[in-house]
């Protein structure tokens, strides 16, 4: 779920932290106003730290505090745990045919080896270099990803330069007719057109699957990826997705069964507050589905993986990108 109510909980979420921050340290911070997509300050992420999590849909109870404020001590750059060492990469603008069109994006890999492929689908505020540096951080792990631009019919990435940019009249206003122009089959035609492309890189391992990963109004996407080509894609993964179970014919959650793959969907917890029943929609239909599905809700705010959203949560941000890679290493 992700739309105007859901703002107004992160804002008040964050003017909670803020203040309690201000009775312990004394001092001060300015409120970032959160953003999110009806159906969709910079920090940078951390390599994660995976963690055993449950697939029954429960939520996490073990939520490190956050630190999303103007006071953040996040790093400013992607760090790796002493046992990684950071493949070197290539990275480069692209241009790849589909039905409607030429689409842009970002396509990074490491340099000498060929590597699973990975599609990421960003949030609302489209391609920029929040998700450009996402993207890197996942290649230097060992993926050759392609961060997609879903404007790309109304204009080239980046249609915004930041997630802040999205909470403004002038932003809003410029993204409306943008996303009216995207639908579900737009976005199936679309996720073909990428795997083909994909498929025909001297950077990519054809021989093993390729992954999906979507954030916020990107979550719906990534099951629609798995859906449009079920004989490639292996797994997918959605992060505080919007509209992932409802009553719509087309809903998300009713493609489980024409997929091939295996699927991580992390829940904010403000999400599952508002929408209690989808969790447990997910699973029925995975199960129904014979599908492998880790479902579960986050202790963390609609946003909390997107590097440069103001509720970004590092703690848990990184608690789903391990159980991702570790949906990548074991299905791709």
């Amino acid at each position: 779920m992700c739309d105007d109510i859901t703002e107004e909980e992160n804002a008040g979420w964050i003017e909670q932290k803020l203040s309690r921050r201000e009775l312990v340290l004394g001092l001060g911070a300015a409120a970032v106003l959160p953003g999110c997509a009806s159906d969709g300050a910079a920090q940078r992420t951390e390599e994660p730290a995976s963690s055993a999590t449950s697939s029954s849909g429960a939520e996490a109870s073990n939520s490190a505090e956050a630190s999303n404020s103007a006071a953040s001590s996040n790093s400013a750059t992607p760090s790796f745990s002493a046992s990684i060492v950071p493949l070197a990469t290539a990275s480069r603008r692209v241009q790849i045919s589909t039905p409607d069109g030429k689409a842009d994006g970002f396509f990074v890999a490491p340099r000498e080896r060929k590597s699973a492929a990975v599609i990421l689908w960003p949030d609302i505020a489209g391609l920029r270099e929040a998700y450009e540096t996402m993207g890197t951080h996942l290649a230097e792990l060992g993926f050759a990803v392609l961060v997609v631009n879903q404007y790309y019919r109304s204009a080239v990435a980046p249609v915004l330069a930041s997630f802040a940019e999205w909470r403004t009249d002038a932003g809003k206003a410029k993204l409306k007719p943008m996303i009216d122009a995207i639908n579900p089959e737009a976005t199936t035609r679309d996720a073909a057109a990428f795997v083909a492309w994909l498929d025909r890189q001297p950077e990519v391992d054809v021989e093993r699957k390729i992954g999906s990963g979507g954030y916020c109004m990107g979550g719906p996407f990534a099951i629609r990826t798995a859906a449009a080509t079920p004989a490639r894609v292996g797994a997918a993964a959605s992060f505080h997705g919007a509209n992932l179970a409802t009553d719509k014919p087309d809903s998300p959650h009713l493609l489980l069964g024409k997929t091939q793959a295996a699927f991580l969907i992390a829940i904010a917890k403000n999400d599952d507050e508002r929408q209690a029943d989808a969790k447990t929609k997910l699973r029925e239909a995975a199960d129904t589905a014979k599908r492998p599905a880790e479902i579960e809700v986050y202790a963390a705010q609609h946003g909390f993986c997107t590097i440069d959203s103001p509720v970004y949560d590092k703690p848990e941000a990184e608690r789903a990108w391990g159980r991702m890679l570790a949906l990548f290493q074991n299905n791709l």
